[in-house]
């Protein structure tokens, strides 16, 4: 593998493996996120503390670093676009220094095709993942139906060459939820605002 190819995929597993949200809940005298709720370290959990602005925080910043590694590949290693993207969402997923513990990905999805498929891309993906937020109030439903339109814009946009990439990206959103949807299939889900049951 070359260096174009190498050093991008390094570039954006070290961006997507900085966890955001273990770090601002830490600054914002939250404790650990890993101990609180679900353990996980992104958005959904961090609103679990009770802070709004922290958890908004997480999810813009989880959402950058995935935009950050694409833009940066795109501007220095173009050939490397497709293996930044792939070490941003891995980062963040198995991030190396969390004992390979890190979030789920929805949010730093969104991040990763803003550049790859702008603008319609991340315009569906967070009307979709809004959207259902908003009607079912249950985080891993919104998320899990957000996290499949990648694929789907890229084929519809003749973006192929994206389609596997995105593809396996949306298949391993779903295999980090896979928790989520056995309480989804018991009835057992929490809902946005009510304790977990």
């Amino acid at each position: 593998m070359s260096s174009g190819l190498i050093i991008p995929l390094l570039v954006g597993y070290l961006l997507g493996s900085i966890p955001f949200g273990l770090i601002l809940t830490r600054l914002g005298g939250k404790g650990d996120i890993r101990a609180i709720g679900s353990g996980n370290i992104g958005a959904t959990n961090v609103l679990r503390t009770g802070s709004k602005g922290l958890a908004v925080a997480t999810l813009i910043l989880d959402a950058l670093k995935g935009a950050a590694a694409v833009l940066l590949a795109q501007r220095y290693w173009p050939e490397g676009v497709q293996f930044a993207a792939a070490g941003a969402m891995v980062g963040h997923l198995y991030p190396l220094w969390l004992k390979f513990r890190g979030g789920k990905g929805v949010a730093t999805l969104m991040g990763v095709i803003a550049p790859l498929l702008w603008w319609p891309g991340p315009a569906v993906y967070a009307l979709v993942w809004i959207g259902l937020l908003l009607v079912v109030r249950i985080s891993s439903v919104a998320g899990l139906v957000a996290a499949a339109t990648p694929p789907l814009v890229a084929a519809l946009l003749n973006k192929q060459e994206y389609f596997p990439l995105l593809l396996g990206f949306t298949l391993l959103v779903i295999w980090k939820h896979r928790a989520n949807i056995q309480r989804l299939i018991a009835g057992t889900e929490p809902k946005i605002g009510r304790d977990k049951a």
